[in-house]
């Protein structure tokens, strides 16, 4: 076989342009971060054409992308996974030698390593909460936390959301799939839903679009929900929100890492994610999952509400202890 010889970069670009239409946004934003870090690694390791990329280099990729990431082992599987395809995509465009695929290894996990623990539970949640009321009320940030702890969404629905979306009078938000204009949803069609709120946070959204919501629209001229100077904030301004509001030092005023704050570089926005007790908009959503089923909400009002499935919420959401599910089920026995 005649290998046609391709430049990292190259090889990405066309990667994600031929995923285009069979990868939903968010997993070719997903691929295109994962593998630019291996297209970086390649720069330094002065590799301009992939057509002789071996085994033993992508287990030294391997090994430097785990340290300098400091990854866990499902993160290490999920990057390694990833490079996987894109190494096998390359096989059948002439980029590499044929079945080095195989050569692409990844951690062995287990089913508990794979169930992610990390969430915000309640107690940390009511504090950051209490704390964006009193100080920060009816901000962007305040908002966005609000609205992704008490309906469970994701931060593209989130994100997604228009004015027009949300009706104060019957207290609820349409979650709508608007690919087209730029704002699609995780499983799509699938993932459309009207979603109740309640009174305080409906008294939230009113205070934020009378008082505090710029009045902008975006580039596809909608009217978002959710305003900054710049019109629809995007993904990563969503989660930077939720990265800076959820480390100790913002809401407690003390840090559990003996980090001087005035020091710590977890106090840039560029680096909010590497404080050890900040989480993602998907803790918040595992936490908030977590809290509506330690509060007997039925399992079926949970999964409909989060769009997700039962067995999902078995797997990777339902933090409760064998013991709390034993005794919720208790409760039901004087009934029967």
């Amino acid at each position: 076989m005649s290998l046609e010889p391709i430049e990292p970069d190259t090889a990405l670009e066309l990667y994600l342009a031929d995923k285009d239409n069979e990868l939903a946004e968010a997993s070719l934003e997903a691929h295109e971060y994962r593998l630019g870090h291996f297209v970086r690694w390649c720069d330094h390791q002065d590799i301009e054409n992939l057509n002789n990329l071996s085994g033993r280099q992508l287990q030294r990729y391997r090994v430097w992308r785990r340290d300098e990431g400091d990854l866990s082992p499902v993160s290490e599987k999920t990057q390694m996974d990833t490079l996987r395809v894109f190494i096998r995509w390359l096989e059948t465009v002439d980029g590499v030698e044929q079945d080095l695929s195989q050569k692409v290894l990844s951690p062995d996990i287990t089913p508990e390593q794979n169930s992610r623990d990390v969430m915000l539970d309640t107690d940390r949640a009511a504090k950051v909460l209490a704390h964006l009321e009193k100080y920060h009320y009816a901000s962007i940030e305040h908002v966005t936390i609000a609205l992704m702890w008490h309906t469970m969404m994701r931060v593209g629905a989130v994100h997604a959301l228009d004015l027009k979306d949300y009706h104060p009078s019957e207290q609820y938000v349409e979650v709508r799939h608007r690919p087209e204009a730029g704002t699609p949803i995780k499983n799509q069609g699938d993932g459309e839903r009207l979603v109740a709120l309640s009174n305080d946070l409906c008294k939230l959204l009113d205070d934020w679009i009378d008082n505090q919501r710029r009045n902008m629209t975006d580039d596809n001229d909608r009217s978002p929900l959710l305003t900054t100077a710049q019109g629809r904030p995007c993904k990563t301004t969503l989660r930077a929100y939720v990265y800076r509001w959820t480390q100790p030092c913002r809401y407690d005023g003390e840090c559990p890492h003996d980090r001087d704050p005035d020091e710590c570089e977890a106090t840039d926005r560029d680096h909010l994610s590497k404080c050890p007790s900040s989480v993602s908009p998907h803790a918040i959503r595992r936490g908030s999952i977590t809290h509506s089923l330690n509060s007997d909400m039925p399992d079926k009002v949970v999964s409909d509400r989060a769009n997700v499935s039962q067995e999902v919420i078995d797997t990777h959401y339902d933090r409760r202890t064998e013991r709390e599910r034993m005794e919720q089920r208790r409760d039901y026995l004087d009934d029967l």
